[in-house]
């Protein structure tokens, strides 16, 4: 008896570190794509600054040596948390949001891919490569980062922190470079249906967020995209939401939002997830 109790208990110890890791229910990951806003090149206002709370993470989709930062490690999502060159944008806000209204037992976590005035395409694994080819130098240089293809090294960190949490959401903030594009919301779509496929993601439970451009009260030169393109999205892909850019301020030029513009879009994400989810939204 004594001896199988020992047989026993040395096959259980010998079989723990081989046990897979169970993904936490509770912590909520957000896949994040677009160009120059997603980005991120907010300066962060005074109330932005010492923020240092583990409930929201991020995975490094590139290294960032200038922080200490290793591809595919996760972070407490200090800015920048796309790339080192980067700053403040919607998905800082989005995050900050969300744990500000989830309770205190849920996490966060986010994964951005943005590259700055891309069409649609470069995140189109089929079609990527003839279109970056084309492309200017410097947009080459960003994707080079990602090993010339955005796309995979979004599949590549989402299966990384698909083994600690559970993906719910794609967030969306580009158009600019497919302003007049009536194929984008079916562009939109294939990618979408990508990820679910290489990401093994029910579509019930994944959620897209598309934001607007710039309004035409901000002196946003796209703001057609926000009345013409982005409403047919959800006509084609009925999981997808749109977010509003009203009243979301500008830098100035005819592209860009403010600090204060991009976190009232961040919040405007938050805000639908939270809804999409099932969390009633705390008071401001």
């Amino acid at each position: 008896m004594k001896f199988r109790f020992f047989t026993m208990l040395a096959i259980l110890l010998i079989a723990m570190p081989f046990q897979a890791k169970r993904p936490d229910s509770k912590f909520f990951i957000y896949l994040c794509i677009g160009q120059s806003n997603m980005e991120a090149g907010a300066r962060p206002a005074e109330q932005d600054k010492n923020f240092n709370d583990p409930r929201f993470q991020f995975v490094a989709a590139v290294d960032m040596p200038r922080y200490e930062r290793e591809m595919g490690n996760w972070y407490t999502a200090v800015p920048p948390i796309c790339r080192q060159e980067n700053n403040m944008g919607p998905v800082d806000f989005f995050g900050r949001k969300m744990i500000e209204n989830l309770p205190e037992k849920y996490k966060v976590g986010v994964i951005n891919v943005s590259v700055a005035g891309a069409k649609i395409e470069l995140w189109d694994k089929d079609s990527y490569k003839e279109y970056i080819d084309n492309e200017r130098d410097w947009m080459k240089n960003i994707v080079n980062q990602y090993d010339g293809n955005p796309y995979q090294r979004l599949v590549d960190m989402a299966k990384i922190a698909q083994q600690d949490g559970v993906i719910k959401g794609l967030l969306i903030h580009q158009g600019e470079s497919n302003a007049d594009d009536p194929e984008w919301p079916n562009k939109v779509k294939k990618i979408y249906n990508d990820l679910v496929q290489d990401l093994n993601l029910d579509p019930d439970e994944f959620y897209l967020l598309a934001g607007e451009l710039k309004s035409a009260e901000q002196g946003g030169a796209c703001a057609s995209f926000n009345d013409k393109i982005l409403p047919n999205l959800p006509k084609v892909l009925p999981n997808a939401h749109i977010i509003s850019s009203k009243d979301c301020e500008s830098t100035g030029d005819a592209f860009h939002f403010n600090t204060e513009g991009m976190r009232l879009l961040g919040y405007r994400y938050a805000e639908k997830m939270l809804e999409l989810q099932g969390f009633s939204k705390k008071s401001k």
